[in-house]
Formats: C-alpha cells, sequence, structure tokens
C-alpha cells in the first residue's frame, strides 16, 4: 500500500490538532495587541513573536514538521531586505525564529482579517495598496527607509503569492528598488517548505524543512534590475537541491 496514502488519515487528525492550537492562540496575541502599544516596538515584539515561537513548536509536536537552517551568519551585518522563496504557509510563521527583528511587507487587505489583522498592525508592517502602481512603490521606499533607519529588516516575497515546488513566479522589483534608493543589502533566501506543507493544503506532512540564506548581495550604486537578477538567480539555484527532496 502507498504509504502517504496509509497515513492519511493520521495526517489529518494531526492538521486538525494543529489548527486547535493555532487559532486559539491567533486570538490571544490579537487581542491583548493593542494593550502593548503604550511600550517601544521592541517590547511589542518580543511579546508578540512569542505567537510564532508556539505555533512553530506547536507544528513541530502535532505534525512532527521541523527546520534546519544553514547561513545564519549572512544576518550579522545591517538590517536589509530580505528576499524570500514563497511556497507555504510556513515561512510566514517561521521567519521570525531565526530572522533578526522585522516588519513584513503585505497586502493592506490582510489587515482587515479580524484578530490577525489586529495582531499585524500593532507590528507596524508595511501594507501596500497592489493596485495602487507607482503610488504603492513609493510608499514601499518611504515606510520601508523608515523601518532600515530604525534597524529593522524588511522581509519580502518578491514573487507575491506562493508557488508550487519547482515552478517559479515572477519576481517583482519593489524590494531591489528598495535597496537601490536606501543603499541597503539584500539578504536572498531559499527553502523547500512547500513540500512538507504544500499550499492550498490541510495536510502538514513530517520531516524537516531546509532553509538556506544566501550571502548579502550590495545594493549601493547599483541598478535595481541588476539587484534583483543577481538575488532571484541564487534564489533559484538552490531551489533545484531543495525542491528535489522527495516527501515522505
Amino acid at each position: 500500500m502507498n504509504q502517504r496514502k496509509h497515513f492519511k488519515p493520521l495526517l489529518y487528525l494531526r492538521a486538525t490538532l494543529f489548527w486547535l492550537g493555532f487559532a486559539p492562540s491567533t486570538i490571544f496575541f490579537a487581542l491583548i495587541g493593542p494593550l502593548l502599544l503604550p511600550l517601544s516596538w521592541h517590547g511589542r515584539y518580543r511579546i508578540m513573536s512569542q505567537w510564532t515561537r508556539f505555533n512553530v513548536w506547536w507544528l513541530g509536536l502535532t505534525c512532527g514538521l521541523r527546520y534546519e537552517v544553514k547561513g545564519r551568519e549572512h544576518l550579522e551585518g545591517e538590517a536589509g531586505i530580505l528576499l524570500c522563496k514563497h511556497q507555504s504557509t510556513w515561512e510566514t510563521l517561521a521567519l521570525q525564529r531565526f530572522i533578526p527583528p522585522q516588519v513584513w511587507v503585505l497586502k493592506r487587505e490582510l489587515m482587515r482579517i479580524p484578530f490577525f489583522g489586529w495582531g499585524l498592525w500593532v507590528m507596524e508592517p508595511i501594507a501596500i495598496d497592489r493596485g495602487a502602481g507607482r503610488k504603492a512603490l513609493e510608499q514601499l521606499v518611504e515606510q520601508g527607509s523608515n523601518r532600515l533607519g530604525r534597524g529593522l529588516w524588511v522581509v519580502m516575497f518578491p514573487e507575491g503569492t506562493r508557488v508550487a515546488p519547482g515552478t517559479r513566479g515572477r519576481y517583482k522589483q519593489g524590494g531591489a528598488v528598495l535597496a537601490a534608493r536606501t543603499g541597503h543589502p539584500v539578504v536572498p533566501v531559499a527553502h523547500n517548505a512547500g513540500i512538507y506543507w504544500p499550499r492550498h493544503s490541510y495536510i502538514k506532512y513530517p520531516g524537516t524543512i531546509r532553509v538556506e540564506i544566501g550571502p548579502p548581495i550590495q545594493s549601493k550604486g547599483r541598478e535595481p534590475e541588476d539587484i534583483l537578477k543577481e538575488a532571484e538567480d541564487w534564489i533559484e539555484s538552490r531551489q533545484q537541491e531543495l525542491d528535489a527532496v522527495e516527501r515522505p
């Protein structure tokens, strides 16, 4: 009998246990978030990031899904723009476990989601109206410059949406433009989370997600197109090996 098919009822049960922990923890942190506004940003971050700490731990306990990270040393310099492959919901949870204090560039609509959006708002993300065109880019540069100047990393998914392992979306220039305008470096990140937690999937497969953080890409005096191409080439070259892992 096919191993994955044989274990599917158990996988559904384990995924259900995960969501039964994820949902109430999200509501809890969303409710306490506004109460933290008198604190400094870093004070809020220390408390609100416990949401990700709990859920990543809970994911490992219920679904047997863990991770390993290579290249942490590339995060030791100045704050930069982190361009990450987007395959899964997993990276939206786990990046806070190994990336320095950060803010996210995200769709403005996410801020309207009950509970979840409230928690996002407290952490001052860069919420972009994707339909605003050039105005959205200028908003990204203005707010991104502010966050970088405060020593916060800016996390972006340059493909804009989740893609299946082995595929590539169109890389958008927003992060590269921010880097070129500010002179802050770009740090590329590749991973194979989509193999174990596929997009649109209720099931999470047990195993170890591999994350690779690339060396900083310098941006001073460079055009956004050149910066983006170097980041995309590094990410996609590493993805070929990471995506070749066979799902258990």
